[in-house]
C-alpha cells in the first residue's frame, strides 16, 4: 500500500500532504466551530481540495519546471499557512490583502511577532521537506500529461461542487463579505485567498466609478437614525480644551478587578465617581486596531472589513473632529512617542486635519525610560506636559499611550503588582502593565492641575480595543471563573470610556455604547452643532439614540439582545434565542438587516470617497 502511495503522480502526493497538514491546522490552530453535517465535510475536504486544484496545474509544465512548480507551490504555501497561524494567534482573525501591504508596520512589532510564535510552528515545513525530497528523485510525471485535459476538468468540477456546497450549507455566504471564518471554513483558506483578491481588485475600482448619487441616500439614512433632540449637557464645555487619552489595550472587565488581592485600576476606579463612566462601551475595531479606534473616533465611520483605512484611503475626503473643531477655533495635536510613519499616522493627521504631531522625535528615548514599544508612559506624559502647555488655546490634543501594548513587558522596577499565576504568559503580564498605565494616568492629571490646564478643560479617556485575545480565553476563563462562551466573547469587548469635565458630577451611564457614539457625543458637549454631518454615531448624553452598537464582523449588541456567530442571544442572561437558523424567524432580524445596511453605506463612503460630492456647509 505505502510503495503504490509513493509511485503516485508526485502532484497527487503533494495534494495529499499538504492537504492533510492544511486539515491539522484548521483543526488545532484556527478555532473554528462546526454548524451543520455539510459544514463539517467541506471543512474536511476543502484543504484537499484546494491543494488538488493547485498542484494539478504542473501537469501542463515539462521536466523540471514541473517539478519547480510543485516544489515552490508547496513553500509559498506553507508560509501563508504560518502567516495566518502567527496572525490567527493575536486577532483571531485571517490575513487580508491590505494587511499584507501594511508589513511595514512589522518593523515595530518584532516583540510581539516573537512571543506569538509557537516551538511547534517549524512542523508546518515538513511536508515541504518531504515533496522536495520525492520530486527531486523521481522523474517528472511526464506520462500524466496525456491525460491533461482530463484532470483539469476533475479539478474544476470539485472546485466548483465545493463553492456551490459552501453556499448551501451557509446561505448568502458570497454576500456576507464580513465575516472571513465562515469563509475559511466552507470554501477553504486558499480559495478564501483567492476571493479576497477579486474582492480587493472590486474595492479599489470602486473610487473611479462612484458619482454623488449614493450620498443622498446615505444622509436621508443617518438623518432618521439621529436624535433631534440636544442633549441638556450641549455646550456646557464650550471653549474648553478637549484632551483625548487612547489607553492601549485596556478592556473594562479589569476595571473595579483585582489581582492578588490588589487593585488593578485605582485610580481608574475613582475616576468613575466624578466622570461620566459608560459601563456598556464597546470598541469597534478590525484588522487596524488602534488606528481604528483613531478613524471611529474622529470620523463616526466604521473601519473597513479589511485592512487599515489608515493605509488604503488616506487619500480620501473626510469630515473629521479636528477639521470640524479646527473651524471653531481649535488648534489640534497628537501625542504619540512612536515612529510618525507607523499605521501611516503622518499622511492620515494631514488629512484629518491635525496641526501637529508629536512623535519619537519630540521625547527623549533612553534605555530607562522605554520598553517594548518605546517611551514609557509615565515619561510620555511628563515630557509631553511642556508641549501642551504651549499649544494655542482652546486646544484638542491627543495622547496615545504604549506600555500597556502587548507583548506586556514591564521590568520589575515598574511592576507595582504581581503578575498573574496562569497557562498564559500574555495574560499573566497584561495586569501589571495595565496598573502601570493606570498610575502614569493619575500622574497625568496632577501635572494637568500643576500647569494650570485641567480646570479650563474637558478629559476624554477610552480603551482603544481588546487587550487579551480569545486565544487567551482558557486562561481567562480561569480569571474571572467561568467559561468563555460566544455571547461572553461579546461582552468582554467592552473597554473603558471616561469623559470627565472638572466642576460637573459624575454619572455612571448604562445604556450601550460605542466609538462610533464619541464624535458627536463630545462635538455637542463642546457646543458644536453636527446636523449637517454624515456619520453613523449618536449622542450618548441625549434621551434617544440608534438600538444598536454594530461590530465589523456583523455582529451586534443593543439593549435587548446579542448577535454573534449566527446565534441571537438574550441581552443580561446569555440564553439562545435562535441559533444557525440563518436569520430567519430570529428577533435579531430585523436588527441584523440595518446593522448591514449601515456598515455597506459606511464602506460605500470610505471605498468610493463619496465626501467629495457632499458640501458640509451648505444647508438643506
Amino acid at each position: 500500500m505505502i510503495k503504490k502511495i509513493i509511485h503516485l503522480p508526485i502532484y497527487i502526493i503533494a495534494s495529499i500532504l499538504f492537504g492533510l497538514k492544511t486539515l491539522l491546522v484548521y483543526a488545532f490552530v484556527f478555532d473554528m466551530s462546526i454548524d451543520n453535517p455539510m459544514q463539517a465535510i467541506l471543512f474536511i475536504l476543502n484543504p484537499f481540495i484546494s491543494a488538488f486544484v493547485f498542484f494539478a496545474l504542473s501537469i501542463w509544465l515539462k521536466g523540471k519546471y514541473q517539478k519547480l512548480f510543485i516544489c515552490m507551490g508547496a513553500l509559498v504555501g506553507s508560509i501563508i499557512i504560518w502567516a495566518n497561524t502567527m496572525f490567527y494567534r493575536d486577532f483571531t482573525d485571517f490575513i487580508t490583502i491590505p494587511v499584507m501591504f501594511q508589513a511595514n508596520n512589522a518593523g515595530d512589532v518584532t516583540n510581539s511577532i516573537s512571543t506569538l510564535f509557537h516551538p511547534s510552528d517549524p512542523l508546518l515545513f515538513i511536508d515541504v521537506i518531504l515533496i522536495f525530497f520525492l520530486s527531486f528523485k523521481r522523474e517528472a510525471a511526464n506520462y500524466v500529461r496525456k491525460k491533461k485535459s482530463s484532470i483539469f476538468a476533475l479539478s474544476a468540477a470539485i472546485l466548483v461542487a465545493n463553492l456551490l456546497l459552501a453556499q448551501v450549507a451557509r446561505p448568502n455566504l458570497y454576500t456576507n463579505v464580513f465575516d472571513r471564518e465562515d469563509f475559511v471554513k466552507n470554501i477553504g483558506l486558499f480559495n478564501y485567498h483567492m476571493y479576497d483578491i477579486a474582492l480587493q481588485a472590486f474595492t479599489t475600482s470602486q473610487i473611479a466609478f462612484a458619482d454623488g448619487t449614493k450620498i443622498s441616500e446615505i444622509r436621508d439614512y443617518v438623518k432618521d437614525v439621529k436624535s433631534e433632540e440636544q442633549s441638556e449637557l450641549f455646550g456646557i464645555a464650550k471653549d474648553r480644551n478637549l484632551i483625548f487619552i487612547s489607553l492601549e489595550s485596556i478592556q473594562s472587565f479589569v476595571m473595579k478587578n483585582e489581582v492578588n488581592g490588589e487593585e488593578i485600576t485605582p485610580f481608574l476606579n475613582n475616576l468613575i465617581d466624578d466622570s461620566y463612566y459608560f459601563e456598556n462601551f464597546y470598541h469597534q475595531v478590525a484588522q487596524g486596531k488602534t488606528s481604528d479606534s483613531e478613524f471611529l473616533v474622529e470620523n463616526s465611520l466604521y473601519p473597513l472589513p479589511g485592512g487599515a483605512v489608515f493605509f488604503l484611503r488616506a487619500q480620501n475626503e473626510y469630515n473629521a473632529m479636528p477639521e470640524i473643531l479646527g473651524q471653531q477655533g481649535y488648534y489640534s495635536a497628537v501625542f504619540h512617542a512612536n515612529n510618525k510613519s507607523f499605521w501611516n499616522r503622518n499622511n492620515m493627521y494631514d488629512t484629518l486635519g491635525f496641526k501637529n504631531f508629536f512623535d519619537e522625535t519630540a521625547y527623549q528615548i533612553t534605555e530607562e525610560n522605554s520598553i517594548g514599544w518605546g517611551l514609557k508612559d509615565k515619561s510620555f506624559f511628563t515630557q509631553s506636559i511642556k508641549y501642551l502647555q504651549e499649544l494655542p488655546k482652546p486646544f484638542y490634543s491627543k495622547f496615545i499611550t504604549l506600555t500597556n501594548h502587548h507583548p506586556y513587558e514591564l521590568g520589575k522596577e515598574d511592576a507595582s503588582i504581581e503578575p498573574y499565576d496562569s497557562e498564559s504568559t500574555t495574560l499573566n503580564q497584561y495586569f501589571q502593565t495595565v496598573r502601570y498605565t493606570d498610575e502614569a494616568v493619575e500622574q497625568f492629571f496632577e501635572q494637568l492641575k500643576q500647569s494650570g490646564l485641567y480646570e479650563n478643560s474637558i478629559i476624554v479617556l477610552m480603551g482603544d480595543h481588546y487587550g487579551i485575545s480569545e486565544y487567551e480565553n482558557e486562561a481567562l476563563g480561569q480569571y474571572l471563573e467561568q467559561e468563555i462562551t460566544p455571547y461572553d466573547h461579546i461582552q468582554l469587548q467592552r473597554v473603558p470610556f471616561f469623559i470627565h469635565i472638572p466642576g460637573e458630577e459624575g454619572k455612571v451611564v448604562s445604556k450601550i455604547a460605542g466609538q462610533i457614539d464619541v464624535k458627536p457625543t463630545l462635538l455637542h458637549l463642546l457646543g458644536v452643532d453636527t446636523e449637517r454631518d454624515i456619520g453613523f454615531g449618536t449622542d450618548l448624553l441625549a434621551e434617544n439614540r440608534k438600538e444598536f452598537i454594530a461590530f465589523r464582523d456583523g455582529s451586534f449588541v443593543s439593549d435587548d439582545y446579542v448577535y454573534t456567530n449566527e446565534t441571537c442571544y438574550e441581552q443580561g442572561t446569555g440564553s439562545i434565542l435562535s441559533e444557525n437558523t440563518g436569520m430567519k424567524n430570529s428577533v435579531c432580524e430585523p436588527i441584523k438587516e440595518k446593522v448591514m445596511q449601515e456598515l455597506n453605506y459606511s464602506d460605500e463612503i470610505v471605498y468610493g470617497d463619496l465626501f467629495r460630492f457632499y458640501d458640509f456647509q451648505s444647508r438643506d
